[in-house]
């Protein structure tokens, strides 16, 4: 839309302010463009995505990032990268299991959003979304290996579950988790497919098939593995309620 289409529907001044803001300022370093203005536009700041990164640009990136913010977040790291950015950041720390590259100073916590998974080998994929969902300021209640084989397992944590502003659902093999729980709760379920599963798994395409082609009312669906996408969005909808009580 060019400035003459949004002069009929805004006054002049307020298309000027807003495509100032769609101009946001960003630091240009050649092979990347890092989006210094992000936090403030879209509510949290930029992540790094480590893998398949050069070592050189994996260095600068997080070097910038934290002299702007004060704190830098990546995801998909390995350990070699770890040790690379930890020669100019020596505060940095690594998770293995989530291979989640950070350093953050501690925040205060608030709401809370339940991350469940069917089974331990989902746990990379949990993990992720939930230091994701910590490094945004939401409480992350982690609810492990509750999948629907062993139901009792899930029974048990429905009740502390229900107390979650939103509920991640994490599961591979056919993906039912996100179904069951979408049944017992009154709360937005975003499901994670992951691609743990045997040969007809199709590396998650079977658990993705089964949660987007799922019965029960407000379940969402994220990409395979994608425990940052769906802790991005439970973040969003946690921050809204608990903004919305008073609690910021």
């Amino acid at each position: 839309m060019d400035n003459s289409a949004l002069s009929e529907f805004l006054p002049p001044e307020e298309a000027e302010r807003l495509l100032k803001d769609c101009a946001a300022p960003y630091e240009d370093l050649g092979f990347a463009k890092l989006d210094l203005e992000r936090q403030k536009r879209m509510g949290f700041p930029e992540i790094v995505f480590c893998e398949g990164k050069p070592d050189e640009y994996i260095q600068t990136i997080f070097a910038r990032l934290f002299a702007h913010h004060g704190e830098v977040f990546g995801t998909r790291a390995d350990r070699h990268q770890y040790d690379l950015v930890r020669q100019q950041l020596p505060e940095i720390t690594y998770d293995p299991v989530s291979r989640i590259l950070k350093c953050a100073p501690p925040k205060k916590l608030r709401g809370s959003v339940a991350v469940c998974t069917a089974g331990t080998a989902d746990i990379p994929v949990a993990e992720e979304a939930a230091q994701t969902l910590e490094f945004f300021g939401s409480k992350a209640l982690r609810f492990y290996d509750v999948g629907v084989c062993g139901l009792r397992r899930l029974l048990d944590k429905i009740p502390a579950i229900r107390r979650a502003s939103v509920i991640i659902a994490v599961a591979g093999m056919e993906g039912a988790l996100a179904t069951v729980i979408g049944g017992l709760v009154d709360k937005p379920v975003i499901a994670v497919p992951t691609s743990v599963g045997y040969g007809a798994n199709l590396r998650g395409i079977a658990a993705l098939l089964t949660m987007l082609n799922s019965c029960a009312n407000g379940v969402s669906v994220v990409n395979i593995d994608n425990g940052f996408g769906a802790a991005y969005n439970a973040a969003l909808i946690n921050r809204q309620i608990y903004t919305a009580k008073g609690e910021e």
